[in-house]
């Protein structure tokens, strides 16, 4: 492979690409070659840092049809650079790296193969140390050293050690210490809905111990083909498929997971999605309530949802996009001495100051389910947490994609037109600027104009102008997007404003 070729492997902090034949125009780029020259350049560079020449690399996967091959690769990789090559099955990711925390294991690294929600042909290596995940620049070098050819050689070793169930027993613990109780479950029903992802686990090895009553769970064994629903909290599928268990089986609370367990969804006992803005509602109300502080959120939540978090006595950052971004901001808040204990992007993303920052959906769920369980010795529910919560009438998104004309140069005209709305919409009746926004445009609409807001933004990976919106009252959002394709009209040609107009 070329130089180019390799970084187009690049997603962000990740390793990204086609593993598995099935899609047309889609070949597979994820090689055997691609992942042993990517290991061998990641184990080259940490032999280097760690200044260590015999490492012990642990390597996980998901329910991906290409995870074998792709582990198969990884552990040759490690084995002939050296190393000892510590196979942990079929893992979550967030425990790929708490694996690391573990003085006894003794781990340098950990990779984990995974796609998180992409479509099943997608596969990709995630990679830690003790001190987190990998940024992007770091991906960068290694793909880099992994074009040059760089590798060290030796003769290694391969041993297998099933991590999931200490780190389940980990938060089996963590619930009993917390309430104070053996099993504080016990006649409360639970189900989970992995998705034919890795998240089946969490039924047989920490609900049920904790005394749940789990009958109904759905979609727990491992199917890489995930022939259900895509596993993602942010798929209405998915978000359906739970919900409707949850009031077919009169469960009082479910759970669903992403792929690789690092994202968590939730449905109350009346099938209500905790999802997105609630989500987070939920998780700040119960951290806010122990201290106050500063809740580190993406740029697309809501208005309502910085009133409540005020009123719960906290303060809200609306950052930027991307996992990695929030947690970041909030790391830096804490580091200035302003107490931030948590992370979380719309997407279920969620990374608590408690738990190293890691976004773990199953310590999420973990530190939810310790509030259902105190709460229901009031008399009361999880969903009572949020009953304050200030909705949105109406919430949209449209997605826009560049044309023909402005595919070629997607990057500038996309930030060109953000800033000529910026402008125009500074100047427009109705409109105003959102003060706290450090993404895109944010855009106040008062309320004989739409009575909501809007933020028009560059995706983080893909050619497309996303714009989310809501409006306080009924045919706001049409109002709104009526508003945004004017302001768009003169790049027409090379945005496609087709998506607003099933709104305006």
């Amino acid at each position: 492979m070329d130089q180019i070729n390799w970084m187009r492997l690049k997603s962000g902090t990740d390793v990204r690409g086609v593993a598995i034949d099935g899609v047309e125009g889609e070949p597979i780029t994820l090689t055997d070659e691609a992942v042993v020259g990517i290991m061998k350049a990641f184990y080259f560079r940490l032999s280097k840092q760690l200044n260590k020449t015999n490492l012990t690399i642990a390597i996980g996967h998901d329910s991906r049809l290409s995870a074998k091959r792709i582990e198969a690769a990884a552990v040759k990789a490690v084995k002939e650079s050296g190393g000892t090559a510590l196979r942990t099955g079929l893992s979550s990711t967030p425990s790929m790296f708490m694996l690391l925390q573990e003085a006894d294991i003794g781990a340098d690294a950990s990779v984990m193969i995974t796609a998180s929600h992409l479509p099943f042909n997608k596969n990709g290596l995630k990679f830690f140390t003790k001190e987190g995940g990998l940024e992007g620049k770091d991906i960068s070098e290694i793909l880099s050293f992994a074009a040059d050819g760089k590798q060290q050689s030796g003769d290694g070793s391969v041993r297998d050690f099933c991590y999931i169930d200490r780190y389940s027993q980990q938060l089996v613990r963590f619930v009993r210490e917390k309430t104070g109780e053996e099993q504080p479950l016990i006649g409360k029903k639970i189900v989970v809905d992995a998705g034919n992802g890795a998240g089946g686990f969490y039924v047989d090895k920490v609900l049920k111990p904790l005394g749940a009553d789990t009958q109904g769970s759905q979609f727990l064994e491992p199917d890489g083909r995930f022939p259900n629903h895509i596993p993602n909290p942010e798929d209405k599928q998915a978000m359906h498929a739970i919900s409707s268990r949850v009031r077919e089986i009169g469960a009082d609370f479910g759970i669903i997971f992403d792929t690789d367990v690092d994202r968590a969804g939730a449905v109350d006992k009346n099938g209500e999605e905790i999802n997105r803005n609630r989500l987070i509602a939920l998780i700040a109300a119960i951290l806010l309530a122990e201290r106050p502080g500063t809740i580190v959120t993406d740029s697309v939540t809501s208005d309502g949802l910085a009133a409540f978090i005020a009123k719960h006595g906290g303060k809200h950052c609306r950052y930027k996009r991307g996992y990695r971004n929030v947690i970041d901001k909030s790391k830096e808040l804490n580091a200035a001495g302003e107490y931030s204990p948590l992370a979380i992007e719309t997407s279920g993303h969620a990374a608590l100051q408690e738990n190293y920052f890691l976004d773990d959906g199953a310590y999420l769920v973990t530190r939810i389910l310790v509030s259902l369980a105190l709460l229901a010795k009031e008399g009361k529910e999880i969903s009572d947490l949020i009953a304050d919560l200030p909705e949105p009438q109406e919430a949209a998104e449209a997605r826009l994609h560049f044309t023909k004309d402005g595919a070629a140069n997607f990057q500038e005209i996309g930030n060109t037109a953000i800033s000529f709305i910026r402008e125009a919409a500074s100047n427009a009746d109705g409109m105003s600027l959102a003060a706290d926004n450090y993404e895109g445009v944010r855009i106040n609409f008062d309320s004989t104009h739409g009575d909501g807001w809007a933020l028009v933004r560059m995706s983080l990976h893909e050619p497309i102008v996303p714009i989310n919106f809501e409006s306080n009252t009924s045919g706001g959002c049409a109002i709104i997007a009526s508003a945004l394709k004017k302001l768009l009209a003169p790049y027409a040609a090379q945005i496609d404003l087709t998506p607003l107009e099933k709104y305006a």
